[in-house]
């Protein structure tokens, strides 16, 4: 038991934090459908998009795309995350179609032993990167666009 504590407590921290940028990022959880532009490092652009899939009273469930410009980049890909509302955390299911084991389950020879570790880690460093970057509401840039 005293080896897990510490994998256990670390793991509901990054959750813990990842929901709290999807609260910031998705306003609270109001609206079933987000839509987002990324400005890339590169000047290109990045589709970002957040789809409620499932909603419940204390949890939803969300599937997040990003879409680049050239789909054959590995900057393109699919999660769904579970997101409960009342323990506040954020935990990613999937990511590209497969889901990951918990880190309490022995793993097999094609799954990592981190590997759900490692998902909930690229959520946080991706959704860091959305706040350092920017992002900006489709219906935001159109009206730029349109210079309104």
């Amino acid at each position: 038991m005293i080896k897990t504590l510490p994998i256990t407590s670390h793991h509901l921290a990054i959750c813990e934090g990842n929901f709290l940028r999807l609260k910031k990022l998705l306003n609270e959880f109001k609206e079933s459908r987000y839509e987002f532009e990324a400005i890339n490092p590169d000047l290109s652009s990045s589709a970002i998009s957040f789809k409620v899939l499932d909603r419940t009273k204390h949890t939803l469930l969300v599937e997040a795309k990003q879409n680049d410009d050239h789909p054959e980049e590995i900057n393109s890909f699919i999660l769904k995350i579970q997101i409960s509302i009342d323990a506040q955390l954020a935990e990613v299911l999937e990511y590209q179609g497969e889901k990951s084991l918990p880190f309490y389950y022995k793993a097999s020879k094609a799954h990592s032993l981190d590997e759900k570790a490692q998902q909930n880690r690229f959520l946080t460093e991706w959704l860091e990167s959305i706040f350092i970057s920017g992002i900006a509401s489709k219906k935001s840039l159109q009206k730029i666009i349109d210079n309104e």
